[in-house]
């Protein structure tokens, strides 16, 4: 064979491969138009399935094939948010879950088949406030069965903490209570039952 007529298959063969390939990836652009493309993917969900929504919780709601629908907005201090044509609808105090019907039967009277998607993408009203003889005072995040020992390694202390009279307030039925905590006798394993799993809202004082 001469190498000019080798030059030629070489160059046919290249194109044949180039045109393949374009196809394929045509049709794995394709895909299946019911389902949503890699670009429609959502936000990390931050939260639990049980995960109750509170004010200032961060949430990225989305309505599949509805743009106008996709909107990212914070939980008011009412506990509502306000969406196009529904307007203000609760969130606090609800799951994701029930957000998510809540807005799909309101959407309901407007949309066929509205298809919704909650997402928790900071769960801010889940905070405890520590206050005193600490080194690191003001809010902080709530995590999952947080206790006392939890939140207070992380806040430290100054060598002025009254380590034996650091208490809880916290409020049970519309009224405050103070919960004692004895740090010393605790990290003995003495009274565990002072080391009580912290709740949205809590204030530890380190005096």
């Amino acid at each position: 064979m001469s190498m000019k007529k080798a030059i030629k298959l070489a160059g046919m063969a290249m194109v044949a491969s180039y045109a393949i390939a374009g196809c394929m990836c045509a049709w794995a652009q394709a895909g299946d138009p019911n389902q949503p493309s890699v670009a429609q993917a959502q936000p990390a969900n931050s939260a639990p399935p049980d995960y109750v929504l509170g004010s200032d919780d961060q949430l990225h709601i989305t309505v599949w094939k509805e743009a106008d629908f996709t909107v990212t907005l914070p939980v008011r201090p009412d506990g509502k948010i306000s969406l196009p044509l529904i307007n203000d609808i609760q969130a606090a105090g609800l799951t994701p879950m029930q957000l998510r019907e809540s807005i799909t039967e309101k959407l309901k009277k407007y949309i066929a088949d509205p298809r919704v998607t909650v997402v928790v993408t900071a769960m801010i009203s889940r905070r405890i406030f520590v206050s005193g003889e600490v080194l690191h005072t003001g809010a902080m995040p709530l995590l999952p069965n947080m206790t006392m020992l939890q939140a207070l390694a992380a806040a430290g202390f100054t060598q002025f903490a009254n380590l034996k009279g650091i208490y809880v307030l916290r409020i049970e039925n519309g009224k405050q209570v103070k919960l004692p905590f004895n740090y010393r006798q605790v990290i003995k394993g003495n009274h565990p039952e002072q080391n009580i799993q912290l709740s949205p809202g809590d204030t530890v004082v380190v005096p």
